[in-house]
């Protein structure tokens, strides 16, 4: 079993829990019930040849183990928002990346103004109006795990709920089903989650698949105004960043938020040279 198999065994087994502590018609109304989404597609504006930013709350991931599991998701959201991020994504899966739908929740409250991104394994419409009742405004979903018909009706369940679904892809036929779905944002990610390994090219191989009008999102192994820049030259609308983010707060004597806002400015306004204006503009670690 790949690492992919083993996370999805895990969520099903999550699923039915959750579903026999709080059944779908009680999430449903709670879901129906909460203000109506924030619009994810006008946050996410390129600045000239800059993506937007989707800064992400990652404690933990399979492929790096801990991050910073001890770090306030709120205060971490207010931080990337301050800095510069035109949106948030939380990881809520609690086993492999230590996160929990209550971050979201608590996000939300957080950054009352900016749009969230819900980032798990969903595989089911319970999850989707479970996202939806604790405030997210987008959803992730992934090709690689759902078969056409239902990546449709998860997509086609976000649209009808207010939010918008960027549907992640890693391979050509994932982007063909992606687009035979309905998707209007695709995540191009450089993680093949069956594997872990990361593959920049990618992104260039695949963005002028994307036709005019879907909108293009770089996912994973992105880590400096450099790397932004080049996702920016090869068409993409925004890039989703997070263990570069987290990791520049890792400190001996705790987490650093200063350090954390410096590296969001740096990926939003940095220098156009690289490495080099990277560590030039303190935001390095």
């Amino acid at each position: 079993m790949d690492r992919l198999q083993a996370i999805l065994a895990w969520k099903r087994e999550e699923l039915d829990q959750r579903m026999r502590e709080r059944p779908l018609p009680a999430v449903r109304a709670a879901a129906e019930a909460v203000p109506p989404p924030l619009d994810f597609t006008a946050a996410l504006v390129r600045r000239g040849d800059r993506p937007a930013l989707i800064a992400e709350v990652k404690r933990a991931s399979p492929s790096r183990g801990d991050l910073a599991p001890d770090a306030d998701p709120a205060a971490l959201a207010r931080v990337y928002v301050q800095a510069g991020a035109a949106a948030l994504s939380v990881l809520t899966d609690a086993r492999f990346f230590r996160g929990d739908l209550a971050h979201l929740e608590m996000v939300r409250r957080a950054c009352p103004g900016t749009p969230v991104l819900r980032k798990d394994f969903l595989v089911h419409p319970y999850q989707v109006y479970e996202a939806r009742a604790a405030g997210a405004d987008a959803v992730l979903l992934i090709a690689a795990v759902l078969e056409p018909p239902r990546l449709a009706d998860l997509l086609a369940l976000a649209v009808e709920l207010g939010m918008a679904a960027l549907v992640e892809v890693h391979r050509e036929e994932e982007l063909e089903a992606a687009l035979a779905a309905g998707a209007r944002w695709i995540g191009v990610n450089h993680r093949d989650l069956r594997t872990f390994r990361i593959d920049r090219t990618v992104s260039a191989r695949l963005r002028p698949c994307i036709p005019p009008g879907v909108r293009a999102v770089a996912e994973s192994g992105l880590r400096t105004p450099a790397d932004v820049r080049a996702m920016g030259r090869l068409g993409y609308d925004a890039v989703l960043i997070g263990e570069a983010l987290v990791e520049a707060g890792i400190r001996p004597g705790g987490f650093d938020l200063e350090a954390v806002a410096r590296r969001v400015r740096a990926l939003v306004d940095g220098p156009e040279d690289g490495e080099a204006g990277w560590t030039a503009s303190g935001s390095g670690s």
